[in-house]
């Protein structure tokens, strides 16, 4: 299960990494139901980022799988055409969502929008990697993984 301390604390991860950066970020992390517990926007960070992250963490959840690998398969002649039109829109091609998995049970997303399609990886990634380590620390090396996805930028 995903706690509302452990998202808070993957958000903070995804913020101090974007200061690294240098870029503005918004970064949202949900429940496995692909409810909303964490929001945090970056002070100037684009309006449209906010939502963006949101649907990005709903999506990695909703479709067990990380956003960036819907953007090649989404693409006209691709199988998954069209596919970011159903839900109302909700769902996200774009790279950024990772979902979260405690062995064979996903449990949650992240999502981060606000830099390019590999910033924002780059950012959801060091969340996940906060999570990988709080969820090892707590279940002695319980098989926990993030699927990152096979999409290269």
């Amino acid at each position: 299960m995903l706690t509302l301390e452990a998202a808070k604390h993957m958000a903070e991860v995804g913020l101090n990494k974007a200061r690294q950066m240098g870029i503005r970020i918004a970064i949202s992390i949900v429940d496995d139901g692909g409810h909303l517990l964490v929001l945090n926007r970056m002070e100037r960070t684009r309006i449209a980022s906010v939502e963006i992250s949101k649907n990005k963490a709903w999506t990695s959840i909703s479709m067990q799988q990380p956003t960036a690998n819907l953007t090649q398969s989404a693409q006209p002649g691709g199988p998954a055409f069209g596919i970011n039109t159903t839900h109302e829109g909700r769902l996200v091609i774009l790279a950024g969502g990772i979902p979260l998995k405690i062995g064979d049970h996903f449990v949650g997303g992240v999502g981060v929008s606000g830099g390019s399609a590999a910033q924002d990886i780059e950012i959801a990634t060091a969340a996940v990697q906060a999570f990988e380590s709080m969820v090892a620390g707590m279940s002695n090396g319980a098989n926990v993984n993030a699927r990152i996805g096979s999409y290269r930028y």
